[in-house]
């Protein structure tokens, strides 16, 4: 009796150790993912998986000016995001008129474009427009509008960041909520 109590005690702790493992390994982050984070608390909004080298661009209305601005970015190996190009149609407040050190300029079909742009940013922040902006994450084929996730008005900071199966589950998928 004494040898199948034993038994039975060392399997209960091997269980428990596994469950114990297991919830751990929930909260690991181990998946690279471009995040949309609401800043003052630190919770992924909605996020995509990605990979060194994927491209991205926001897409969205200028507020003033009512015209498509779209910005185009690169994950570096360094898990930074490169802004590699700006194209835009009205030279009105907030656009630039010039490129910068390495940059060129085009005009091509009554649009500007900023080329070679070699920004690099650990992250850089944005609000969801309210009334006209519509800002749409575009990769590939993917349009996925940011206010599907993320409600209007709200800061977020983008930013590449291994993400937790529990982070998973608590945002939205863009690829998934298509």
């Amino acid at each position: 009796m004494n040898l199948l109590f034993e038994k039975k005690i060392k399997i209960f702790v091997l269980l428990l150790l596994i469950i114990f493992l297991a919830l751990l390994l929930m909260f690991i982050p181990y998946k690279k993912a471009l995040t949309f984070l609401q800043p003052e608390e630190n919770d992924i909004l909605c996020y995509v998986p990605i990979a060194a080298e994927d491209t991205f661009k926001i897409w969205y209305k200028h507020s003033i000016h009512l015209s498509d601005v779209i910005e185009s970015y690169k994950v570096t190996e360094q898990d930074t995001i490169r802004q590699y190009e700006l194209e835009y149609q009205d030279f009105a407040i907030g656009m630039p008129s010039e490129a910068a050190e390495g940059e060129s300029f085009e005009i091509k079909d009554g649009k500007y474009f900023l080329k070679n742009m070699n920004r690099e940013f650990e992250h850089f922040d944005l609000r969801v427009g309210q009334v006209r902006a519509n800002h749409t994450f575009v990769q590939g084929n993917l349009h996925y509008p940011l206010s599907k996730a993320i409600e209007p008005g709200t800061r977020v900071r983008i930013q590449i960041r291994k993400i937790s199966f529990i982070q998973q589950m608590e945002g939205v998928n863009i690829l998934d909520d298509k």
